[in-house]
């Protein structure tokens, strides 16, 4: 099968006309060695010395010199944004002391739809909504290892430590 082993950046490959396209989801785009199918029915085994973060526009380096590129897929995220009284770096704490991976915009949050979190920043005040779209969240990769992340422990046992001045 053929392999890819290198990730070429978006802008540094548009003047080669790709092969075929992979349309990725957040954790498909933080991958170091796994099948990948292209949407015009190419299969290739992904093979990088080490997992790296894709982002919508990279390409991946065929070894016969062909080039795949890469889409991100548009995932169900909630679109969070400040409420009255409620400034969105307070959100972002809370976020943030849930260890969920996050894209921070100029005016919002973006996480990946849960409806714990969901009722959570509503009861909070926050304005949110579910919308569509690819997520790149801070960081690129899982930032500090993957054993925080969504395993769906919500918050157990994280009640009672929160120490509000």
């Amino acid at each position: 099968m053929l392999r890819a082993t290198e990730v070429k950046p978006a802008g540094s490959w548009e003047a080669a006309a790709p092969r075929d396209c992979v349309v990725l989801d957040f954790d498909a785009r933080h991958r170091r060695r796994i099948v990948m199918h292209g949407e015009a029915g190419l299969d290739f085994l992904l093979d990088l010395p080490e997992a790296v973060a894709l982002a919508d526009g990279d390409a991946l380096a065929l070894e016969d010199g062909g080039v795949v590129a890469v889409k991100a897929a548009p995932e169900r995220l909630i679109e969070v944004r400040a409420g009255a009284g409620l400034p969105l770096v307070r959100i972002a704490w809370h976020l943030g002391n849930r260890h969920l991976p996050t894209e921070i915009l100029e005016d919002a949050l973006r996480i990946r739809e849960d409806h714990v979190i969901l009722d959570m920043l509503q009861k909070m005040g926050a304005r949110s909504e579910l919308i569509e779209a690819p997520f790149n969240p801070e960081g690129g990769a899982y930032g500090h290892g993957r054993t925080q992340g969504h395993e769906h422990e919500h918050g157990h046992g994280h009640h009672g430590h929160h120490h509000h001045d």
